[in-house]
């Protein structure tokens, strides 16, 4: 009898220019957890839309058997009807409505064609303990924190009696607790019958998690490997990830005597009006030429707008304090006046605040900085084009043209293309907000090089980075935020994990 809830064979998908698949086969087997891993554009979440239907049958070639059936979905409708719920990294619930409201949404609960609220919140309470989280059903989801509003996703899957649980990228937002609580209950989902495919950059939480591991490189099958048996580790999984062995992910930097103080912040304050409080507190730090700075912390702790209050305020904070950039006191009302003064800022939110996905290469890299491909207002088109070309060769920006549109690229070239549009203004300071979420090894390996060869020209970095390994791996000096304060200040060579935690819960 075959125990294979899934089986895709031959899977081919093509976009204009790219083949995303190219005679992909996957298979999964009931009831276990399995981990998709590989390279950004390595073809993943293609797979994952391909399965879940976003991909229709037909946009494809290749067969798709479920439960033993050959399945042939037109929609996500039809693949949620047979038991497959997909959740990806940018969670769907609708901020304003409530949990109850959020989980049934879409298949509501009816009765004579009216919706039972009353069943309504008595099936959430049992959808919500399931996922063992305690709170009102009647709470906005707006109100609740990213752990339990991914909890709250897989309760509504849950309410449509799920039988394969696809999670794309599910821990990049989550701290440690909640990150340990999601595997907690996909491993007490699994006693129940739920089979889970887990989409994951994070290779250890793959290696503490998985039961079988399938790696994909350039959009083909690499090969599929046991968990349990042993088959599995961090250096095994990046040698087939990437097609060759990196054996430190943190390229080597020659850690020499850095230059004087280029930027310097003093009793610097901020107040957020919106929610009424607070949120930095006599910040004092500085940073000197050719240096890198990490910035670790919780999340929540003030290190994202501490970023902003810096890079000319756009959150509209009420700030108060000194800014010093080579030796001037500086006062930033917009963004346009840090740029002009040598800063650019790498948003963490390259989606939503970073790119304008919708537009190309071409122009995402110029947007920042249009006066130097310009004269009298008018954009020469082909110092543009020559500019973008430039770039996407030193970041190694892997599109077939820089006429692609952002959103057509994977994680990793989009963060290489968030970065080159700032490197594009010639910034002497670059603040760098989590530089590498959501991107793979070997895209992060390429980005930490381009961090190298930036300070060996002179230029600063601050890092801001919830992974502690890469602010342990990448920084010569680290200051740890904590509840809008600096609470500490480590060189590298006396930097622990354990230091940076005991400083981080201060």
């Amino acid at each position: 009898m075959n125990s294979h809830i899934l089986e895709m064979k031959s899977i081919t998908k093509e976009f204009p220019g790219v083949k995303a698949l190219d005679e992909v086969s996957f298979s999964v087997t009931k009831g276990e957890i399995h981990c998709l891993v590989g390279e950004n554009g390595a073809g993943k979440s293609t797979l994952m839309k391909v399965l879940s239907g976003v991909y229709p049958y037909g946009e494809y070639t290749g067969e798709i058997h479920f439960n033993g059936i050959e399945q042939k979905f037109s929609g996500i409708s039809d693949s949620k009807k047979a038991g497959i719920a997909i959740i990806y990294q940018e969670l769907a619930l609708v901020p304003e409505m409530s949990v109850y409201e959020n989980i049934f949404l879409g298949h509501e609960i009816q009765k004579k064609g009216i919706v039972d609220w009353n069943e309504t919140i008595k099936q959430s309470v049992e959808m919500l303990k399931k996922v063992r989280l305690e709170i009102n059903p009647a709470t906005k989801v707006m109100e609740l924190g990213v752990g339990k509003q991914q909890l709250i996703e897989i309760a509504k899957a849950l309410s449509q009696d799920v039988k394969l649980l696809i999670l794309d990228e599910p821990t990049s937002a989550l701290n440690e607790d909640d990150c340990e609580n999601l595997f907690d209950l996909l491993r007490e989902l699994k006693q129940h019958g739920v089979t889970s495919i887990l989409i994951s950059h994070k290779l250890k939480e793959v290696i503490g998690i998985a039961d079988t591991v399938t790696v994909l490189r350039d959009g083909r099958t690499i090969c599929t490997l046991d968990a349990r048996n042993g088959q599995v580790s961090e250096g095994i999984l990046i040698k087939h990830m990437v097609g060759r062995e990196i054996n430190n992910v943190y390229p080597p930097r020659p850690r020499s005597k850095h230059g004087e103080v280029i930027f310097e912040v003093r009793n610097l304050n901020a107040y957020n009006p919106k929610i009424g409080r607070t949120i930095l507190k006599d910040i004092n730090f500085n940073v000197k030429k050719g240096e890198v700075v990490g910035f670790a912390g919780l999340m929540g702790s003030g290190r994202t707008e501490l970023a902003l209050s810096l890079f000319g305020n756009p959150a509209g904070f009420e700030i108060s304090g000194e800014v010093i950039v080579e030796g001037k006191k500086r006062d930033f009302k917009n963004p346009r006046h840090a740029i002009n003064s040598g800063l650019a800022y790498v948003t963490e939110d390259r989606k939503g605040n970073g790119l304008i996905l919708i537009q190309d290469v071409k122009q995402n890299i110029t947007l920042a900085n249009m006066k130097r491909i310009s004269k009298r207002g008018i954009v020469n088109e082909n110092n543009e084009v020559k500019q973008a070309i430039e770039y996407r060769k030193a970041l190694d920006i892997r599109t077939p043209t820089i006429e692609q549109k952002v959103l057509n690229l994977s994680g990793g070239n989009q963060q290489k293309v968030s970065l080159a549009k700032w490197l594009f203004v010639s910034p002497e300071i670059l603040i760098l907000d989590e530089p590498t979420r959501g991107i793979d090894v070997g895209a992060k390996f390429e980005i930490y090089t381009i961090m190298n060869q930036l300070v060996a020209e002179g230029k600063s970095i601050i890092m801001i980075s919830s992974e502690l390994p890469e602010i342990l791996g990448m920084s010569d000096r680290i200051y740890i935020v904590s509840s809008g304060r600096i609470t500490g200040e480590l060189s590298i060579e006396e930097a622990t994990q354990e230091k940076i935690m005991h400083m981080a819960t201060n």
